[in-house]
């Protein structure tokens, strides 16, 4: 069985969970979430907690449970908390810019970057240099900053690019004579 689908997710008491045989649907203070599920797995909530366990003693239910287990996690902490990215431009006249549905970047190249804000994603820059992506899906938030980050990855030489605020670039050493 998948040791990561031993542990129950707890539940707040601010975030309701339904479970129908198809999908899993939780509500918190700052949204819904909705899960469908596998039919290898099945799911109990009770006292608060949501407990995961695989139907069968299959490879494949093994680790759906644990994926599972996982995905409801994310989202119980999700609705309640929600999850933020961070990103720092580096590198003369990089600037970001944000709008209500628009992220505006100047990242050296002719022109400017315009990249549009997906439903579900709030993004702020504190300043010029910093872009802060929120919201209440992981997946959401990673997927737009690592779009972001696409754009100028910080390169190894100069350390220039967009990156993560806990990101360490390893600068290597120019090529000697």
């Amino acid at each position: 069985m998948s040791r990561v689908s031993n542990n129950p997710v707890f539940v707040p008491k601010n975030v309701e969970v339904s479970i129908t045989s198809s999908e899993v649907t939780i509500k918190g203070p700052l949204g819904f979430l909705k899960q469908r599920l596998e039919s290898n797995v099945s799911i109990e909530f009770s006292d608060s907690q949501l407990k995961i366990t695989a139907k069968d003693a299959t490879k494949f239910s093994n680790a759906i449970s644990g994926t599972v287990r996982a995905l409801l996690a994310n989202m119980v902490k999700g609705v309640s908390d929600g999850f933020e990215r961070k990103l720092l431009l580096v590198g003369v006249g990089y600037r970001a810019q944000a709008t209500a549905n628009m992220l505006s970047l100047t990242l050296g190249f002719s022109h400017s970057i315009d990249y549009a804000v997906p439903n579900g994603i709030k993004i702020e820059t504190p300043s010029q240099t910093e872009i802060v992506i929120k919201g209440i899906d992981k997946q959401k938030v990673g997927q737009a900053a690592a779009e972001i980050r696409a754009y100028r990855r910080p390169e190894p030489y100069k350390g220039k690019g967009i990156r993560y605020s806990d990101e360490v670039i390893v600068i290597k050493e120019t090529k000697k004579k």
